[in-house]
């Protein structure tokens, strides 16, 4: 098995076009998933790239380098807008997954209870690819293309995941459901962006929930029900109804039943957009 630890972007790529390494970052989904008796292929740790470390403030918005480590984005100071991300990053596994997954790995891995997807897409997020062709950029919703399925070709990688500027009265919520507080995979999880006007009208709301379908998905009938509406209506009524959960199509399995997740996000959902509205000053 051979180790490759590129200091640049360029040797990375260069590794990568010869077709037999596996890129592994943190390795908490990697390592874990390797069959007894099996070993892996030659390895790419992209860790020590600089190009993809750190969190920037750019002319559009902001940039999370892929190698950037869940406690990295959850000490960054950011606007209220991330505070979904931070919380999910919070939940993500135990303080050592946290000091070592990466947000980059926790996409590729494309898990329908995947943490730090549903807050990105709430986000807008988009996630930049790189390759000895060039750069592109492909919408998050766009990226995961199913259950552990990836829009990634052979010879690229991810290098940063873009969050366009949303104005500074957003506020954002993150609530998980699992088996127990800590340390568990999710039965459902929801995330939400908001923003209201002045006046209390609700002028911009992202829903988006996970571990409900066969990749997270915006709720975008809910999202056009919501707007326009005064936030404290639904914040003294946080009602969501069957319709607004039609874009989902959960499963039944070992944490949970279909009905059971149903039930289950329609409440984390009215918790947790009641807490957005809350926390952008819903009133006005």
């Amino acid at each position: 098995m051979g180790y490759f630890a590129p200091a640049s972007l360029d040797d990375a790529l260069a590794v990568l076009d010869r077709g037999d390494a596996s890129i592994v970052a943190g390795g908490t989904d990697f390592f874990p998933g390797i069959a007894a008796g099996k070993r892996p292929h030659s390895i790419l740790d992209p860790t020590g790239i600089e190009a993809l470390k750190g969190i920037a403030r750019t002319p559009g918005g902001w940039r999370i380098g892929a190698a950037a480590t869940w406690s990295d984005i959850v000490s960054e100071p950011l606007p209220a807008c991330f505070d979904a991300l931070k919380e999910a990053g919070r939940e993500v596994g135990s303080i050592q997954i946290q000091n070592a997954g990466t947000i980059a790995g926790n996409l590729c891995n494309a898990s329908p209870a995947a943490d730090g997807v549903p807050p990105l897409l709430a986000l807008n997020a988009e996630v930049e690819i790189a390759s000895a062709a060039g750069a592109r950029r492909v919408a998050l919703g766009d990226f995961i293309t199913g259950v552990r399925a990836v829009d990634l070709r052979p010879g690229e990688l991810v290098a940063a995941i873009h969050v366009p500027s949303v104005a500074s009265e957003a506020a954002s919520s993150f609530l998980k459901l699992g088996s127990r507080r800590y340390l568990v995979i999710s039965i459902a999880m929801t995330a939400v962006v908001a923003r209201t006007g002045k006046d209390g009208i609700i002028a911009d709301i992202r829903v988006a929930v996970g571990s409900c379908s066969a990749v997270a998905v915006r709720l975008r009938g809910l999202e056009a029900r919501l707007s326009g509406m005064q936030a404290d209506e639904f914040r003294h009524t946080p009602m969501v109804t069957p319709d607004d959960l039609k874009e989902l199509s959960p499963i039944d399995d070992i944490r949970g039943s279909a009905d059971y997740r149903m039930e289950a996000a329609a409440e984390l959902c009215g918790r947790a957009i009641a807490t957005a509205l809350e926390r952008c000053g819903g009133h006005g």
